[in-house]
C-alpha cells in the first residue's frame, strides 16, 4: 500500500509546520548517522507504521525500534543525507503528508560498501504540539555499489509497467 502524495492537487503546509517537519526529517537522519536510538525513537508516534517495502512492514514504535536496532547491527557505518522534500496538508490541522529524497552511503559489518538512493512517502501527526512520523514508506530507487552499476527501480520502463506517470 502506498501513501504517495498527489502533489499536483496538494496544499502546502504553513511555513512554520514545514520547518517543524523538516526538522523532524533531519533529526531522523542525524540519529541514523550517530546511531542514537533515543533520538531516532523520538521521531515516531507510538502507533506508527514503518514500511521498508518488499513486505517489510512493522507497526508500533516498539516493533519499529526493534527492527531498527537489529538492522543497525549490520552496518559498520552509515551516513544518511536528506535532499529535497515538501509537506502538504492532510485531513486535519494535526495531520500532514510529505515526500523527502534521501541517500545513504554505508559500509556493512562485513566490509561491503554501497549506496541507497530513495525517497520516503510520509504521514505526520502532531502529538502534544510536535510533529512525529505516523507512517514512513521507503521507496527505493537504487540500492547497490557506489559506482551505480546496479539497476535503478525508477527507470522509465519500470514506472510505466507499474502504471506510474512517466511524463518525459
Amino acid at each position: 500500500m502506498s501513501n504517495a502524495v498527489p502533489v499536483s492537487a496538494a496544499v502546502p503546509v504553513s511555513s512554520d509546520d514545514y520547518v517543524s517537519i523538516q526538522r523532524l526529517v533531519n533529526r531522523y537522519a542525524d540519529a541514523v548517522v550517530h546511531r542514537s536510538a533515543e533520538q531516532w525513537a523520538s521521531c515516531w508516534a507510538d502507533d506508527a507504521v514503518w514500511d521498508l517495502g518488499r513486505g517489510r512492514l512493522v507497526e508500533g514504535k516498539d516493533a519499529i525500534m526493534k527492527l531498527w536496532l537489529g538492522a543497525m547491527t549490520g552496518f559498520a557505518a552509515v551516513v544518511q543525507t536528506v535532499h529535497s522534500g515538501d509537506a502538504w496538508c492532510a485531513a486535519s490541522s494535526e495531520e500532514a503528508v510529505g515526500r523527502w529524497a534521501i541517500s545513504e552511503r554505508f559500509r556493512r559489518a562485513d566490509g561491503q560498501s554501497g549506496l541507497l538512493l530513495a525517497h520516503y512517502d510520509d504521514t505526520y501527526r502532531k502529538v502534544e504540539g510536535r510533529w512525529l512520523f505516523a507512517r514512513r514508506f521507503l521507496q527505493v530507487h537504487y540500492g547497490g555499489p557506489a559506482d551505480l552499476s546496479a539497476e535503478f527501480t525508477n527507470n522509465r520502463e519500470a514506472l510505466l509497467a507499474r502504471g506510474v506517470a512517466a511524463d518525459v
